[in-house]
């Protein structure tokens, strides 16, 4: 079914789902109709539907969230639960060797999208979270998938813009494929202060049965001496997970 201005409905209801971000999870139908650019009858006629399905929820207050069944229906088909399921034990290890951030991202087009993240109380400051998302050129995992990424990828993302969050993140063409270069060439990517001059990170490769790479996995620790340490932790740790998709726990990200 289509609006008289020629837009689905289907369209519409995407456009409510995406308003919601990872730092405003409950909004208004005010806000919803604002963000959407729908007029607030439609917006509050949708959003009730919605509602009536379980796939968005109303908190006593009236504010609107992504509901229960949406999570549901999101989690029994996701194509990366086999990915997460089979990196989990792995992770597990290295968060008991490092005892900072552990956390799984794959490639999601000009950014990494996170699937999970091991944390601790006290550990250095992060800016990811699960569902999260973060700029290629910025995070070890974003640079690792970006390095053995498609070529086309690369060459979009190196044409910039490059946003710069300390005066350590690659923020030109000529810096960000030296840097790209760099982590194809040792097999990791080593990131001080990138995104936070405090935090270190570093990130492995994932692969596949085929010998693709389908995820980074990848830790966040104190930047400060010695933390070149963790390097091998990180990288056995990818090559277990990748022992393992490929002996029948193969992502069905590559299918």
């Amino acid at each position: 079914m289509r609006t008289r201005n020629g837009e689905s409905v289907l369209a519409r209801v995407v456009r409510i789902f995406e308003a919601f971000t990872a730092e405003e999870s409950a909004l208004t139908v005010s806000e919803i109709s604002r963000r959407t650019g729908l007029h607030v009858a439609t917006a509050s006629r949708l959003v009730a539907e919605l509602v009536s399905y379980g796939f968005l929820a109303r908190d006593a207050d009236r504010r609107v969230r992504i509901g229960v069944r949406m999570w549901e229906l999101a989690t029994r088909a996701s194509p990366a639960l086999s990915l997460r399921d089979t990196a989990m034990p792995f992770m597990e290890g290295v968060h008991d060797v490092v005892g900072h951030h552990v956390q799984l991202g794959v490639l999601d087009g000009h950014e990494v999208l996170f699937l999970e993240r091991l944390s601790a109380p006290g550990a250095v400051i992060n800016y990811t979270r699960i569902a999260g998302r973060l700029p290629l050129h910025a995070s070890s995992s974003g640079l690792v998938l970006l390095a053995h990424g498609p070529a086309d990828l690369r060459e979009r993302v190196l044409d910039g813009p490059l946003p710069r969050y300390t005066p350590n993140t690659p923020a030109t063409g000529a810096q960000l494929r030296a840097v790209l270069a760099e982590v194809r060439r040792q097999g990791y990517a080593y990131c001080p202060g990138y995104v936070h001059e405090e935090a270190l990170g570093i990130a492995a490769p994932v692969r596949d049965a085929r010998g693709e790479v389908v995820a980074a996995l990848a830790v966040i620790v104190p930047n400060e001496a010695g933390a070149a340490s963790v390097v091998p932790v990180v990288r056995t740790a990818a090559r277990g997970v990748s022992r393992a998709l490929g002996s029948g726990g193969r992502s069905s990200l590559t299918r």
